[in-house]
């Protein structure tokens, strides 16, 4: 069965650093599907989030990139989706962390803010990392526990802290 493609987005700010990613990805033999803007012209990265958040969200993909032009906008709205964990990643160092305690399935990249050798550095730890599982699980329940209840309209009251 061959791999699902990893969605990338981007509104005008996150299109040079996208070409470089999609370069990168196909250098390593991995499918993109590029739902992101292809030209500097203004657009609204809304859109573009809830594209790659939904497909992930749905199973379509296993994990998504974003790109806008610091990262920020994207990481707010894909993470009002059920299931997403993106994250905003500045630093290698980032996403080796939200990989291995938080299996993260969206990468969130400043395109103005991060340079193109940094990025890809980001990227490749992103990718390569695996999820530790174990005591992280227990914050992962807490996060899907919380989103159930606020996906409702109910407020999440979270229990003591063990």
């Amino acid at each position: 069965m061959a791999a699902k493609p990893i969605w990338i987005g981007n509104d005008h700010g996150g299109c040079e650093l996208k070409l470089h990613i999609m370069e990168y990805l196909g250098s390593k033999g991995i499918p993109v599907k590029n739902v992101g803007t292809d030209t500097a012209q203004i657009v609204r990265y809304p859109y573009y989030a809830a594209k790659v958040a939904q497909a992930v969200a749905a199973g379509e993909a296993d994990r998504g990139i974003l790109i806008c032009s610091t990262g920020i906008g994207m990481s707010i709205i894909a993470n009002r989706f059920r299931g997403i964990r993106a994250s905003l990643c500045t630093s290698s160092y980032m996403g080796k962390m939200t990989r291995a305690h938080n299996n993260s399935n969206i990468l969130c990249l400043g395109g103005k803010i991060t340079g193109v050798l940094e990025a890809l550095d980001i990227l490749e730890v992103w990718l390569e990392t695996e999820y530790e599982g174990g005591r992280h699980d227990i914050s992962l329940k807490l996060i899907s526990n919380a989103e159930e209840t606020l996906c409702t309209g109910g407020l999440w009251n979270p229990p003591a802290e063990a």
